[in-house]
This record gives structure tokens, C-alpha cells and sequence, in this order.
């Protein structure tokens, strides 16, 4: 009883894994169980058996990606600019090209929650990051700070530097920081 109850439960995390590593990568809309069975080398059905749901289980898959990224995003201390920044490339190289993706298709009710939710962690990681800068400012002033440092920080930035003008990572990285820089100098 204790091999078949290890067995299923190696199985079922081949599953989630096979539907996180999708998730990284592509579109919510475009992740297919038959590609989540390949990877995790067992049937649609293993895959429907196990999770009950493409919904529930590409939610659980998420839940293990987001995960990931908070770790990834720990590197950085309140009012470290430069380590702030980093972090952000750091996630942006590995999520950027789906998040942007996700973006474009955020009408899609399946879409829409995960890309509110983002939108939601990374004003709150600016607001904790930058607070050193921003807690002795008047209330008016630092929502517009902490707006312009949304919209920096933001990944369209980082797709604008690195995807469309081509820069380097550590160019790209550097035109950031300055701009981070300049909004805390002017506040």
C-alpha cells in the first residue's frame, strides 16, 4: 500500500511540475493537457484523474510558479536600488516574454485574475522595496512616486530596453536603475 501511495504521489507531481514548466513559457490559453500528459509521461486521463480539472490543475501550477518567483524576488533589502533592480531583471529574463504575452490576452477570463494578481505583487514590492525613499513623504506625493516606480520597475520597461531597443541585460539594467534613481532623487 505505501509503494502504490509514493508511486501516486511521484506521479502526480511529474504532472504539476510538467504543467508548471508550461506555464513559464507559454500562455494560460495555450496550455493543452496533452502537453502537460506528455511531459509528465502519463494519459490525459492520469492527468484528469489526478487533478479532476485543467482549471484546477493549471491554478495549482500557478500556485507552485508564483511561489518560485517570490523566492526569486527575495534577493533584494528595502532601499537597495540596485539589488531591487536586479531581482526585477532576474525575473523578468525568466517570466518577461509570457508575462507580456499574458498581458496582451488579459481579457481572456481565464488570464485576467493572474495578470490583476501580478499587477498587484509588484505595486506592492515597489511600495516595500522603495520605502526607505517614501515613508516621510505627503500622502499625495508619494502615490504619484510610487506611480512613476510601478511604471519603471514595470515589465514593459524591461521589454522596451531588452526586446525592442535591443539593449543588454546590464544596459538594460543600468537605464533602469537611473530612472529609479531619478524619481527617489527628485521625491
Amino acid at each position: 500500500m505505501r509503494s502504490r501511495a509514493v508511486a501516486a504521489e511521484e506521479t502526480r507531481q511529474r504532472i504539476l511540475d510538467a504543467a508548471a514548466r508550461l506555464l513559464r513559457s507559454r500562455l494560460h490559453s495555450d496550455i493543452r493537457l496533452e502537453d502537460v500528459a506528455a511531459g509528465a509521461e502519463v494519459s490525459v486521463q492520469t492527468v484528469l484523474r489526478v487533478f479532476g480539472s485543467r482549471g484546477k490543475l493549471l491554478r495549482q501550477a500557478l500556485e507552485e510558479v508564483l511561489a518560485e518567483i517570490a523566492e526569486q524576488l527575495r534577493g533584494a533589502e528595502p532601499g537597495d536600488v540596485d539589488a531591487a533592480v536586479r531581482t526585477w531583471f532576474d525575473h523578468y529574463e525568466a517570466f518577461g516574454d509570457v508575462v507580456v504575452r499574458s498581458l496582451a490576452e488579459e481579457a481572456d477570463p481565464a488570464v485576467r485574475p493572474i495578470v490583476e494578481l501580478g499587477r498587484a505583487k509588484h505595486r506592492e514590492r515597489v511600495e516595500l522595496l522603495f520605502a526607505p525613499y517614501l515613508e516621510t513623504m505627503p500622502a499625495g506625493r508619494r502615490a504619484r512616486v510610487v506611480d512613476a516606480l510601478v511604471c519603471t520597475c514595470d515589465v514593459y520597461m524591461w521589454k522596451l530596453l531588452r526586446r525592442d531597443f535591443g539593449r543588454s541585460r546590464a544596459a538594460a539594467e543600468k537605464t533602469m536603475t537611473l530612472m529609479v534613481k531619478s524619481i527617489l532623487g527628485s521625491a
